[in-house]
């Protein structure tokens, strides 16, 4: 999913964190934090391309051509690179640290931080779901049975 949808969907994280609790922070303030979460969470994908393809490339592709960051982000990254499932759990992984550890500090900010990445998080599963295919299915709706299984970028495990 691209940054303009969630930065949309932080967005309404932060209106409706503003519309249903008195933050001990400015409603600025808990705005810009919602859309800055639920968008820059997306900076992992550069940890994931590096571990994954062995080198920095999109990370050069975008201190070349900063304009690629807004307006082409399928040119940021060669296919394969990131990969849904291993974006998703990096995703998991970070909140579930992150939102802990804010906890013990401002339980607030926990809160805010913790539901824009569960935003953000569910709109990539929504996005995957309808755009790969992470279970195969056969006959009948039922789980193919060839004895490979299908990873959510289409491609196969053996």
């Amino acid at each position: 999913m691209k940054s303009g949808p969630h930065a949309a969907i932080s967005l309404a994280v932060g209106l409706a964190a503003l519309a249903v609790t008195t933050p001990p922070i400015p409603a600025w303030a808990v705005v810009v934090i919602a859309v800055a979460v639920g968008v820059g969470i997306d900076f992992d994908h550069f940890f994931l391309a590096w571990y994954n393809a062995g080198d920095l490339g999109p990370v050069r592709r975008c201190l070349r051509d900063p304009r690629i960051v807004v307006f082409d982000q399928d040119a940021i990254f060669e296919a394969g690179t990131v990969g849904a499932l291993n974006r998703l759990l990096s995703h998991v992984v970070i909140g579930g640290i992150v939102v802990p550890a804010l906890w013990l500090w401002q339980p607030y900010l926990a809160g805010l931080v913790g539901a824009s990445l569960y935003a953000h998080l569910l709109a990539d599963l929504v996005s995957t779901t309808r755009n790969g295919v992470v279970v195969e299915r056969g006959e009948g709706g039922r789980p193919a049975d060839d004895g490979a299984a299908t990873r959510s970028d289409g491609g196969r495990e053996s």
